[in-house]
């Protein structure tokens, strides 16, 4: 498979550099490319622009590169449960674009899709529509946001095959699609790759869209949060 590459460092090779933007597939730590955030670390990149929903959580999946210093400006809708990344938000030492879920997913579906920006209801009258143009249309103002096009995209996918055709599993295909289509180039994390060619109807993105691919290693991947309800008492039941 030409597409394959050894490793994440081998996948990588070539494509970084310091400045660059970075958009990043999964929500919370579903569908994160955990073996590229790695080797991002790993490279000592700096000055990196992050676009994803947000950024993992402590010490897992895009919270290692706040931890290492390599990130300066993140494009999220979402802070969550990462502490740290709250922290350096508000000590100033992070630049954070705040972008509604929606719009952050549409401004990424419409880079790939070479529309450099679009009018959105979203967020006019708040803190998100200051400083962008508005317009008007059929008496509602809709605020202009601009397309996303990163330097490279990095995806986790469950399925590749040899043409870098992907699909997704369950909830951890999230924000993985659109975040394939807007890189100028796209690499692909996967835990299982065919020899075979994925039928036409499960591919969920077309590998026009891939440039390289490594196997994810093995792991047990990490849950943000997990909520469980005790087991019945059998002998409550019974009687």
């Amino acid at each position: 498979m030409r597409k394959l590459r050894d490793d994440a460092q081998a996948a990588l090779d070539g494509l970084l550099h310091d400045g660059m933007t970075i958009a990043v597939g999964g929500f919370g730590l579903s569908g994160n490319p955990f073996d590229l955030i790695e080797a991002v670390r790993d490279s000592g990149v700096q000055d990196l622009t992050v676009v994803s929903n947000n950024m993992g959580v402590d010490g897992k999946g895009l919270g290692i590169l706040l931890e290492s210093s390599q990130v300066t400006k993140v494009i999220a809708s979402y802070v969550g449960e990462n502490a740290l990344f709250a922290r350096q938000f508000l000590d100033g030492v992070l630049e954070v674009e705040f972008t509604p879920q929606g719009t952050l997913a549409e401004r990424m579906r419409a880079g790939g899709a070479g529309i450099a920006a679009f009018y959105t209801r979203t967020g006019v009258g708040t803190p998100v529509a200051e400083g962008k143009p508005t317009e008007v249309f059929d008496g509602e103002t809709y605020v202009l946001e601009r397309g996303i096009i990163a330097d490279l995209a990095l995806v986790h996918a469950h399925t590749v095959d040899p043409e870098g055709n992907l699909r997704y599993r369950l909830t951890a295909r999230n924000f993985n699609p659109i975040v394939a289509t807007c890189g100028r180039a796209t690499v692909v994390d996967a835990q299982r790759v065919l020899d075979t060619y994925l039928d036409p109807d499960d591919v969920h993105t077309p590998g026009i869209y891939v440039d390289r691919v490594i196997a994810s290693s093995d792991r047990e991947y990490p849950i943000e949060q997990r909520t469980t309800r005790p087991r019945p008492d059998r002998t409550t039941e019974e009687a």
